[in-house]
């Protein structure tokens, strides 16, 4: 399978939408969505698309549905197939079937031979049913005014922003608002595997994957598979303490990227983001690289020491002697989803801020939160001052959070847990939170940098990897890899 950039738009206009049962006079139920036909249609080289429904609300089923895309790439060697494995890259809002489309980076040659890689686009992700709250200039209003809170108008500034993602997401999903959860995605995926007739769910998460894997496993046990969730989220752990811990996760990343690329002290890149606050950098065409930029081109860039590293140098390079703004405008770009003529690609962040206040209540007031600050900054000077007010939008959300199953004592067959020592956004001790959780599961260490472990320069949590998904055995015990010569030395080159 030939990893290609394919245009998004001609698969959609290939994808074909599935039937479901005709219900004439009877009303719909669980079994008549778990009993539609998926109809694959080629919609592009070597892969195919198909549609399926899914129920609005699983507590009051009914005809109203959302229509979910998927895209597979049948196994390369049919007569060895193992089955499905279902792939979800995190997010929340990252495509499933952009996924799969790059999955030759993503899974080695043994895996795509026996398995088909499915990908599906969630609810109100990319291709089911996008929602979109902002427009481009409200988007960049909502990104680019965000930056660290250290006055009262900057506070303001930031609760403005806020209520306009809540009232304007209230307005686009109208009475959906509350159904586009993890929960409720991991439901969806259940329907998935029945319509897909895999006995047992094969999967890979990824960052925020793992989390949606987390609860499949807590809603599902008997039904998971060979399941890998790499770069592990903790499902234990409040939004506060959450907050805390991926602020210190991107400052360890930071001082990994400082001491093997010493050109640049974290006191000059403290420097420079206070004048990015003061007096922004300014590019073409006169668009000013605000604080909450620069910040979100820092911390894209420590996701992946190989190809982020390099470009942070360069950008900090360019922006602090010679004043060019560019590479930075890249970095928060590619992130955000923002093409060079303003417009935002994908709804990525809009469907993060629906699916993160529906999965976790934030019990703080706004009083609790600012009080909150002197903690973040203790606990990561550099990012904590960004990252105290994350999620602030749920604290004017119009739909109530998602009860969700105990995250405790979950058994089912053996799964793998990933966790990197360095992982920015995830950080190293949530997969020791995971690995606790799920108790028939093996921890994987990867001692490195950068965001999840597999495919990232360690034939040791590869080879493990493979093992596990080829003969569905776990490695005898949790074990710790290093990552090998040929990537240190080109992240530090």
């Amino acid at each position: 399978m030939n990893r290609q950039a394919w245009s998004l738009l001609a698969i959609v206009a290939m994808l074909t939408t599935s039937l479901a049962p005709t219900q004439g006079a009877q009303p719909w139920t669980l079994v008549s969505y778990q009993s539609q036909t998926l109809q694959w249609t080629p919609c592009d080289s070597g892969f195919e698309c198909t549609s399926f429904k899914v129920p609005v609300d699983y507590n009051h089923i009914d005809g109203n549905s959302f229509t979910i895309q998927a895209i597979k790439h049948v196994a390369n060697t049919p007569q060895r197939r193992l089955g499905s494995l279902i792939m979800n890259p995190g997010g929340p809002g990252g495509s499933g079937i952009e996924y799969v489309l790059s999955a030759d980076s993503i899974v080695s040659a043994s895996i795509e031979d026996v398995y088909d890689l499915v990908g599906f686009d969630p609810r109100g992700v990319n291709l089911s049913q996008p929602i979109r709250c902002l427009n481009d200039s409200q988007e960049d209003y909502f990104l680019g005014g965000n930056g660290s809170v250290q006055n009262p108008a900057d506070l303001a500034t930031a609760i403005s922003s806020s209520k306009l993602m809540a009232s304007a997401c209230a307005r686009a999903a109208g009475n959906k608002l509350a159904h586009y959860s993890t929960l409720d995605s991991a439901r969806d995926m259940e329907i998935l595997r029945i319509l897909l007739k895999d006995p047992k769910l094969n999967y890979i998460g990824k960052s925020y994957g793992t989390f949606l894997g987390t609860l499949y496993a807590a809603l599902y046990p008997k039904t998971i598979g060979r399941v890998v969730l790499d770069g592990a989220v903790d499902p234990t752990v409040s939004v506060r303490d959450a907050n805390i811990a991926q602020a210190a996760g991107f400052e360890t990343a930071l001082k990994s990227f400082v001491a093997a690329n010493s050109t640049f002290s974290l006191k000059q890149i403290k420097s420079f983001l206070q004048s990015a606050r003061i007096k922004p950098l300014v590019g073409r065409p006169s668009r000013q690289l605000t604080e909450s930029l620069a910040i979100t081109g820092i911390a894209a860039s420590l996701y992946d020491p190989a190809g982020g590293w390099p470009l942070l140098k360069r950008a900090l390079s360019n922006a602090i002697k010679h004043g060019d703004p560019a590479d930075f405008f890249f970095l928060a770009d590619s992130y955000n989803q923002r093409d060079t003529n303003g417009h935002y690609v994908s709804n990525q962040t809009d469907i993060s801020e629906v699916i993160g206040c529906l999965d976790s209540k934030d019990p703080r007031s706004l009083s609790q939160i600012e009080a909150d600050a002197k903690v973040f900054s203790a606990a990561a000077p550099f990012f904590g001052p960004y990252l105290t007010y994350s999620g602030l939008s749920c604290l004017y959300w119009q739909a109530q959070p998602v009860v969700e199953p105990s995250f405790s004592n979950i058994r089912s067959n053996p799964l793998l847990v990933i966790g990197t020592t360095r992982d920015p956004a995830t950080p190293y001790q949530w997969a020791k939170g995971l690995h606790k959780v799920l108790l028939n599961s093996t921890l994987i260490t990867l001692n490195g940098d950068g965001h999840t472990g597999a495919n990232r320069g360690s034939s040791c949590v590869d080879k493990a990897m493979n093992n596990y998904l080829l003969t569905g055995r776990s490695p005898a015990h949790d074990i710790t890899c290093d990552t090998d010569a040929a990537l240190a030395h080109l992240v530090t080159a």
